[in-house]
């Protein structure tokens, strides 16, 4: 979808200024946000595909004002009360109502640091062979859908070169709606500056993103 989580190639927004010496949270809060999120995302009620787009729907004057872990804890709200887990009043005042749903799983102590170094692999079994080979000529298709997508808006439409293919990976515009995982063969495609930025556009630069074998056309 479109929205303020995209702000790939968009104009206005100022230099990104990275913090020299970064630490990882910023205030204590920071570090309950992310606990309490991998926490929520351990119970099994939804995929990361979902929990992406929890995050992308937020509005945009929100999203935009909002830190990087009030994001995260918006969207947690929004999936803890979609999967019934809380209520929009236990929410608003903090306490307790009623027995909400139970979670297919809990994510203990001891547990984390094993599960955090196991990840979420997504790699799937293809049913098909790629369409596409390494150096075909393929075009991104412009779309604009009102789910959740992993194509960039700035390469829609635009006509770049596979570089690899990467393998067979589960389609988050399936997996984030309850779809299934449909998996798809998943390219490295690059893109020259100038067909992303057009006229005046630095011509030694390039840029590379993977795209699901169903966001490309061949040229």
């Amino acid at each position: 979808m479109n929205g303020p989580h995209d702000l790939g190639g968009q104009m206005g927004f100022g230099p990104v200024a990275p913090e020299p010496d970064e630490p990882s949270f910023h205030a204590d809060w920071e570090k309950r946000a992310l606990g309490l999120t991998l926490s929520g995302g351990a119970m099994g009620a939804w995929t990361i595909d979902e929990s992406r787009h929890a995050r992308e729907c937020i509005p945009p004057v929100a999203y935009l004002s909002a830190s990087y872990y009030e994001i995260w804890i918006r969207a947690l709200e929004v999936l803890l009360e979609r999967h019934g887990f809380v209520t929009a009043e236990e929410l608003a005042d903090g306490h307790s109502r009623q027995a909400g749903a139970r979670p297919a799983r809990v994510l203990t102590a001891d547990q984390v640091a094993t599960v955090l170094a196991k990840g979420g692999p997504c790699d799937r079994p293809a049913e098909t062979m790629p369409r596409f080979s390494v150096g075909d000529r393929v075009r991104a298709r412009n779309f604009h859908p009102t789910g959740h997508t992993r194509l960039p808006r700035y390469a829609r439409g635009r006509v770049g070169v596979v570089e690899a293919v990467q393998g067979s990976f589960v389609f988050p515009d399936d997996n984030a709606h309850g779809r299934g995982e449909d998996p798809q063969w998943v390219y490295l495609v690059t893109f020259t500056g100038a067909e992303i930025w057009g006229e005046g556009a630095d011509p030694s630069l390039m840029i590379s993103i993977d795209a699901w074998e169903s966001y490309l056309e061949p040229v």
